[in-house]
């Protein structure tokens, strides 16, 4: 089988980074795998073959080229590379840009797509930006038009199911790897109480900063509680367009002292095992990676009831969950954890549980993965 996948994540490029290994992992099992990454010319990043995987950048001249620019190189792999009708698939990391692109090459050559879904584009909350209100139209557009769908949740797949009554098949549910073994074992060479001694309490998070992630609402949280807890601190890992505007709410809630900004950092199972609490307030989440991360490091989870906290998690049981935007629950929470030490210890044991029961092997998630896209191995007729 020889695959052609089209999506978005850089670190492919990255020396033994975890999507670079999976990928590894997936073309062994396949006769060639091509993967076509959105970038601009900017990233400088050059196009790298490990075996029988192939990783191309597009290096358009801006975003708005992506698409195209997809289709083009997409175009000149399958040619140069004789995929075969029947024989060859095309899968899209998403329904939106990524999955245009895989669309076009499907109408060019008749090849099957497999579109993934990893986030809840169906959420009220997904269009309240107008570059996701493009997207949710795209995705209406193209889910129905794909072969095959692996989603990372049951919600999403309930979902697909009720609001598509023409969906080509039913979705593959897959979610995203983690290494919960690994994450266990791994040492923790940066202690957040240490390097932040200051704090008696660390809530942590790890996030893009896009608007509906909503950190804002950990800010207002923070300016509740620290008023009974002054010397909490709340410690931030990521980057974004909303960073700005957010290290300015800190200055305007005067919580300069409370907040750090950390930036990316390659190494968050140190930080979720050093922290008191992860802290999580999306809008909406396909799967919600960092919970199951957090909790297989054995730090507590406040989420909102988004992702996974759908049908994994349970309030008080092995988590705590609050609705999106609700300061006074959060406050309400964290004011609770902190003040009882037995709510502490239980959460935290039985979210190990909890997550010790998702527990998949490398191998087999890697045989899932290519098999959902065998299954798409048969060559499509003229009228598609």
């Amino acid at each position: 089988m020889k695959v052609i996948t089209i999506g978005t994540d850089r670190k492919l490029f990255e020396e033994n980074s975890a999507v670079l290994s999976r990928s590894i992992s997936y073309a062994q099992k396949m006769e060639e795998l091509h993967i076509v990454v959105f970038s601009l010319k900017s990233h400088n990043l050059k196009m790298k073959k490990i075996d029988n995987l192939y990783i191309y950048p597009t290096n358009s001249i801006n975003r708005f080229g992506y698409i195209l620019s997809a289709y083009f190189l997409g175009k000149k792999i399958i040619v140069e590379n004789k995929f075969v009708r029947g024989l060859s698939v095309i899968t899209a990391q998403d329904p939106f840009e990524s999955g245009l692109s895989a669309w076009m090459l499907k109408v060019k050559f008749r090849l099957p797509i497999q579109l993934q879904v990893h986030t809840d584009f169906l959420s009220p909350y997904f269009k309240n930006s107008f570059l996701n209100r493009i997207r949710f139209v795209f995705a209406k557009f193209l889910i129905p038009k794909a072969e095959g769908l692996r989603v990372v949740s049951d919600k999403i797949a309930n979902s697909l199911k009720s609001n598509f009554s023409n969906l080509k098949s039913f979705p593959t549910i897959l979610p995203i790897f983690v290494d919960i073994s690994a994450i266990e074992n791994t040492p923790i060479t940066r202690d957040l109480k240490k390097e932040f001694p200051q704090f008696n309490f660390i809530l942590f998070m790890a996030s893009r900063m896009t608007r509906e992630k909503r950190i804002d609402t950990a800010l207002y949280v923070l300016k509740n509680l620290v008023v009974q807890f002054p010397y909490t601190g709340l410690i931030i890992a990521g980057e974004g367009s909303e960073k700005g505007n957010l290290e300015n709410l800190v200055k305007k809630l005067g919580l300069e002292k409370n907040v750090v900004f950390i930036g990316w950092s390659d190494n968050l199972v140190s930080l979720y095992k050093t922290a008191n609490m992860f802290l999580l307030t999306s809008e909406f989440e396909g799967y919600g990676m960092t919970i199951i991360e957090a909790s297989a490091a054995g730090c507590p989870v406040l989420t909102t009831k988004v992702g996974i906290a759908e049908n994994l998690l349970v309030q008080g049981e092995n988590a705590l969950i609050c609705p999106v935007g609700d300061v006074d629950c959060f406050v309400g929470k964290i004011a609770g954890f902190i003040s009882n030490n037995t709510e502490r210890y239980l959460i935290k044991q039985y979210a190990k549980i909890s997550i010790s029961k998702m527990t998949i092997t490398r191998e087999q998630y890697v045989l899932d993965y290519v098999s959902a896209l065998e299954k798409l191995l048969k060559p499509l007729p003229k009228n598609i």
